[in-house]
């Protein structure tokens, strides 16, 4: 059996990832409802699939000294899963708990971690990554969260710069706290 992967993203409505403004975490738009769907969406095991960068920018809250009472739920359970993180410069060991390193092509480990991963993979961030990944056919379901702002001015890292066409079909639309859009498409290259 072939383990399922998803490329989850927040993202602004204009299309960025991050910002460079005073927003705040989830652009200060988060609320009750959003985050139960999260901690549902984190509840099953997973193994989660990241690129340096993002394990990197992530790291710090992996030293046990940080206080990780203040993070969401959901945040908690994501640092808690297994992690694999692709890359070519880090060496174990890493702060993360069972994390392990894969070196060489993405699209090669990817491939061979869908074929023998028993639990579902699920990516959180790691543009670069992913764009790769979509590219090259292997992601199964993008969940995009769309928070109610424009970040035309502070906005950083565009989510699908770089991608290729893809046709998306809508597997599930649901609003959360009346502001909150959380997306699910199955991808298919553009013919």
């Amino acid at each position: 059996m072939t383990a399922t992967y998803t490329f989850d993203i927040f993202s602004t409505l204009d299309g960025f990832a991050n910002h460079d403004g005073d927003w705040g975490g989830y652009w200060g738009k988060q609320g009750p409802e959003f985050l139960a769907h999260r901690a549902a969406g984190y509840r099953d095991p997973l193994r989660m699939v990241l690129g340096a960068k993002t394990y990197l920018s992530n790291a710090p809250f992996l030293n046990p000294a940080f206080d990780r009472s203040q993070f969401d739920g959901w945040i908690t359970r994501m640092f808690d899963s297994p992690v694999t993180v692709l890359s070519n410069r880090l060496t174990e060991p890493l702060e993360w708990q069972d994390t392990t390193i894969e070196s060489g092509d993405p699209v090669e480990v990817v491939t061979r971690l869908k074929a023998e991963s028993q639990l579902p993979l699920r990516s959180h961030g790691s543009l670069t990554l992913n764009r790769t990944l979509l590219n090259a056919g292997l992601i199964d379901t993008i969940e995009v969260t769309v928070f109610p702002v424009i970040s035309g001015k502070t906005g950083v890292d565009r989510v699908f710069d770089g991608a290729d066409d893809f046709d998306l079909e809508l597997l599930d639309a649901q609003t959360f706290d009346g502001d909150t859009q959380v997306l699910t498409y199955r991808p298919t290259r553009h013919s």
